[in-house]
Order: C-alpha cells, then structure tokens, then sequence
C-alpha cells in the first residue's frame, strides 16, 4: 500500500504516526510547502525570538527517520484523482494508493487598496509567514496589525517584546470579538496598552496605498484617520488550502467535503484538520487525522468530536478559557461572579449549560465542556459554579461510587 499525506501539521503528523502504527510495512510518502514541522500555536514565540525552526517542532527529531516515512518538501501543483497521482511544482510525480489532504488554511488577505500587491503585508499563519515577518522586523519600528483576534494579539505580543511600535484596528468596538465578552476582553486590552499598543476599535483600514518602493507606508481608516506603518500584518480570517485541487473533483465547500469517516468525494481520498473546515482548534485537527488514518488502512471508524467552540489563552500572565456560546439571548440565564482575580461568565438556555468563561484561575475547569457538549441538565445546582464531578456520581451496591451520566 502507498500512503500520501500532504501536509505536516497537527492532523498531517498524528495520522502519519497512526498509519505505521496500523501498519508496519507499507510505504508512508508526507508532501509540504513547509520546510520544518512547527506549531502554528507557537509562531508569535518565532517573531519575538523565544523559539527557533527547531523549537517549534512538535515531533520528535528523528520522527521522519523513526517511522521510516518519506518527505518531500515541495508545493503540490494538482492532483490527478484518476490516475492517483499527486503532480509537484517540482514536477515530481507521487503516486498513492490512499491519500489524506491536510494542508490547513491559508490567511485571508482582504482587498483594502493595495493590501494584495504591496510588499510589507503578511498574514501570519505558517512558519514561512513568521520567517518573512522577523526578517522585515529587522528594519521595521511601526507595526500595524489588521485584527485583534488570537492571531492578531499574538503577533502583537511578539512584536511587542522586542520593543516595536504596534498599532491595533478591529472592527468591532472590542477586541478579542468572536472569543470573549467585552468584559474580559477589556482585562486584556488593559494589559497590551500597559506593554505599549495603541488600539483604533469600532473602525476598519479603507485606504491604503503602495509607494515607489512597493510598499505601504500609511493606512487610513473609515472613521478618516489615518495611521503611519512599515509593516503590516493582517489577521482577518483564514481560507482553506485548496488551490491545488482544481479539476480533481474533490468537492469543496467552506472546506474540503468529508464525510464521518473523513473520506472526501473522491474515492480513496480524505481529508483532516482544517482544511476540512470541521474544526478550528489544534486536538480536534489530530483526533481527525487520527481517524483518517484508521479508515485508510480499512478500519470503519467514524469521527464524531464536534466540538469547536473552545479557546484557550494566556497573554501577560492572564489566563482564559472559553466554551461553547457565550453571547446570551432572549430568556437565557446568566450567570456572572467576580473578584480582584477573577472573572466567570455562564449563560444557560432551557437548564443546559450553552457556553462558560473562565479569566484567572482555570484549575477544575475539565468538566465544563464534558457538560457542555452532552448538554446536561444544571438547573439542579442553584450557584452553576459549585458544580463538581462529585455531582454526577452516585452511590451503588456495597457503597461502590456510579457515574450517573
């Protein structure tokens, strides 16, 4: 058997160690742009020049060698599903028996004047992004960053530390928009102005214009004003990596199509991680292509982890963790405590937890999403937050401790 897997990150890897494990003898070939395994987690610890290629690898350095895999550190130009053929911009032709496509996204750059074409603008989500953006760091003091979101604020805070001047615009009137409530948000704004970031909220980058030298040297926003830059880093969004799968009639949608055992349209032909468009977070991008692989070497088992609305974070020594939906609607109960430490938000619709956030101590934290995700009664608990696994057990024959759900 010739197993094919593009792609070197969480779900491209955990399948590849899945696959020799399942099977000892058959030939594993891995495809990637990428030049060195890395976490995407971990890129802003590159810019700020805590960790290295080496550092941000999450395998072990002899994991290729280990598992006798082969890989092939070239961009796939298409992939010729009839023939089973994956084509290399090298022009080098693999052929597979059963291919996984796990090759992430890509940062979405968004037509704002010369934001395509200028030579100054990078997204930040491989390490190739983080090399560029170091190097021109190197001759660059006034950072605007497009987006206030986890990528966002963390090229932020790996700029900051090495005392560059950074400027953030968001669109909405508070940062960190999709993950947190104002509230805890404004905790980390707190922190980022106290390191040095200036904040532009509620507006969005309208003009901005390449000079001779190709590139942007100031931005201005819908509200008129009009900010000075060297370099700009855009975080608003990602697309998934598709552009090689033109005519290869792979079905994409927001991502690639799979099914429930991740098989895609195509025979012989899955798909894993974000690509997929199943899930954002790194476990659930190596559950799935630890369930790709198991399907590859004809096993039945279907991938039925979901669950994505989870965020976890830790900026200037202020940890958060967010499940499921925090915005509450109409008629939901919320729940809310505080301190000089922490902060905990709940919001419950019908008796079932929907969504809790956590700022400061996280510790015990393990059973809010087991909670969430089987949507479990708690109206049986007058304080939410007293809840314990000690809950949900009773007590059966002999005095023996049950799990009751």
């Amino acid at each position: 058997m010739k197993y094919v897997i593009i792609g070197v990150g969480a779900a491209g890897i955990t399948a590849a160690e899945e696959l020799r494990k399942l099977d000892k003898c058959s030939e594993i070939t891995m495809v990637s742009e990428d030049q060195f395994v890395h976490s995407r987690c971990m890129l802003h610890k590159y810019i700020s020049h805590e960790r290295d290629e080496k550092t941000l690898n999450f395998t072990s350095e002899d994991f290729f060698e280990v598992n006798n895999i082969d890989w092939k550190k070239v961009g796939v130009e298409k992939i010729d599903t009839a023939n089973k053929e994956v084509v290399l911009l090298d022009g080098d032709v693999v052929k597979y028996d059963k291919l996984l496509i796990a090759t992430g996204a890509n940062s979405f750059i968004p037509p704002v004047g010369d934001f395509r074409n200028a030579s100054n603008v990078f997204g930040l989500r491989h390490l190739r992004d983080a090399q560029a953006i170091d190097k021109m760091a190197e001759e660059s003091e006034k950072i605007l960053i497009v987006g206030s979101g986890l990528v966002g604020l963390d090229a932020a805070h790996g700029l900051l530390e090495r005392g560059k001047d950074v400027t953030i615009v968001e669109m909405a009137p508070s940062i960190l928009p999709v993950q947190l409530n104002p509230h805890a948000a404004e905790e980390y704004q707190r922190k980022f102005e106290e390191a040095g970031a200036k904040f532009y909220l509620g507006c969005k980058a309208d003009k901005a214009e390449c000079s001779e030298d190709g590139k942007i040297h100031a931005v201005t926003f819908d509200t008129g004003e009009t900010v000075a830059c060297d370099m700009i880093i855009v975080a608003a969004g990602v697309r998934p990596a598709v552009g090689f799968l033109e005519g290869s009639n792979v079905e994409v949608d927001r991502g690639i199509v799979v099914d429930d055992f991740m098989k895609t349209s195509v025979d012989d032909v899955y798909a894993a991680g974000d690509v997929a468009g199943l899930s954002g977070i790194w476990p659930n991008a190596m559950k799935q292509g630890k369930t790709a692989a198991r399907n590859m070497t004809g096993m039945a088992e279907k991938y039925e982890d979901r669950f994505a609305m989870k965020n976890t974070m830790n900026f200037y020594g202020l940890v958060t963790l967010c499940l499921g939906n925090i915005r509450e609607e109409e008629g939901d109960k919320v729940v809310e405590q505080e301190d000089s430490k922490n902060y905990k938000k709940a919001v419950v619709r019908d008796g079932k937890l929907k969504g809790i956030l956590l700022q400061g101590d996280i510790s015990h934290s393990g059973i809010w999403q087991y909670i969430i995700k089987n949507e479990i009664d708690v109206d049986f608990k007058e304080n939410i937050f007293d809840i314990t696994f000690a809950d949900f057990y009773g007590t059966g024959e002999r005095g023996k401790y049950i799990w009751n759900y």
